[in-house]
This record gives C-alpha cells, sequence and structure tokens, in this order.
C-alpha cells in the first residue's frame, strides 16, 4: 500500500509556462472513473471512496493527521490531502467490509453513484532533491485542476513529502492559502447537490 499526498491548484498560464520550461510531460492520458457508494453513501461520509478505473478498483481512504510527529502545522501543509491507496482486490473487501460491518453484509451490493472521464497531461519533476508527479486534468464536465503528487510507502517520511510539494509549489509559482476542490467535489455539487451538502456539513469537503 502507498500513502497519496496531493496538493490541488488552479493553473495559470504563468504556471504553465513555467512547468513547461522545468518539466518533463511524461504521458498524455484519458481515464474513466466509476464511483460507489450505498445508497446513504455511508463509505464517501467516512471519506472512504470507492472507485473503478480503466478496470482496475481502486479504494482511498483518509490518513490520520500526527501533529508533530511528522508535520507542523503550516498553511502550506493544511492545502495538501493525504489518503491511503488500496489496489489489492482482497484488502479492498476486507477494508469495506470493515467500514461497512454494522451496516451492509454484502458490499457488492454497492451502487455507481457518479463517474467522468478526465484528459489528462502528467508532467514528471524530477529534480536531484525533488521528484513528484504534476498533472493538469480536464474533466468531461468542464472542471480543470492541477495536482502535485508524491506518493510514500505506508510508515513513510509524511513531512519530507510534504516539503517536497511546498518546493515543487514554490517553484511552480503558486500562492494562495485556499484549498482548491478537487474533481468529485465540482462534479457531485453540480450533478448531486444533496449528496454534495452532506459531505459539507460533516466536513469531508
Amino acid at each position: 500500500m502507498s500513502i497519496e499526498v496531493e496538493r490541488k491548484f488552479l493553473c495559470s498560464a504563468d504556471t504553465l509556462k513555467i512547468l513547461q520550461e522545468i518539466g518533463v510531460c511524461a504521458c498524455q492520458r484519458q481515464f474513466h472513473d466509476q464511483y460507489f457508494d450505498t445508497p446513504q453513501f455511508h463509505l464517501t461520509l467516512r471519506d472512504v471512496w470507492l472507485r473503478k478505473r480503466k478496470g482496475c478498483w481502486e479504494l482511498k481512504c483518509p490518513v490520520a493527521r500526527v501533529t508533530g510527529a511528522e508535520e507542523t502545522q503550516s498553511e502550506a501543509s493544511a492545502l495538501c490531502s493525504r489518503y491511503k491507496e488500496i489496489t489489492n482486490l482482497r484488502d479492498i473487501k476486507m477494508k469495506l467490509m470493515e467500514v461497512l460491518k454494522d451496516i451492509c453484509k454484502d458490499v457488492t451490493s454497492l451502487e455507481q453513484t457518479s463517474c467522468c472521464v478526465t484528459e489528462s497531461c502528467r508532467h514528471e519533476m524530477d529534480s536531484e532533491q525533488d521528484k513528484c508527479w504534476v498533472d493538469l486534468d480536464e474533466a468531461d464536465f468542464g472542471y480543470r485542476v492541477g495536482e502535485i503528487e508524491v506518493l510514500i510507502p505506508e510508515g513513510g517520511d509524511m513531512r519530507a513529502a510534504l516539503d517536497k510539494i511546498e518546493r515543487t509549489a514554490k517553484k511552480l509559482g503558486l500562492t494562495g492559502d485556499q484549498r482548491i476542490d478537487g474533481k468529485m467535489s465540482v462534479y457531485l455539487k453540480i450533478n448531486h447537490p444533496e449528496h454534495y451538502e452532506r459531505l459539507m456539513r460533516e466536513h469531508i469537503l
């Protein structure tokens, strides 16, 4: 398993120019994401996200923040999300059964709640000090967002990952202290406002 540490940003013309100068466009890709949940949203209301991408299942679960042990409570770290990524089918099923043990005994009965297609351009940032990925995504519902992503092994150095993202953000000229909405936040706000409002009330989004 790995931990995905990520900061989202809105890409301006200046940011794109810098990225083209210092990054390598590793690949252009398109992916179709399908998200699944119970009708009462028991997964996403726990900040657990089950999706199917290119025929493969993925489960993203939140990672607890340990103040002091892994990071300082800086504005920069507050802009980043941290999720454990589970891709092994057996591990996914075990985690789902753990989350839904008092709610749903048959995890195969989950329903598709949303789907979208994304065109993405992945840039590799590989300086001597920092290695990470910068993705520029455009979803089929018109939303564009950038993501700086670092993967670390479970139990890895979270503070180092956060520092790496902060340095990359500075190289790209990113400013501001507000978190940027991800694709699913915007998708739900447009297409499923009831679901979106519940997630907002629970401080998931």
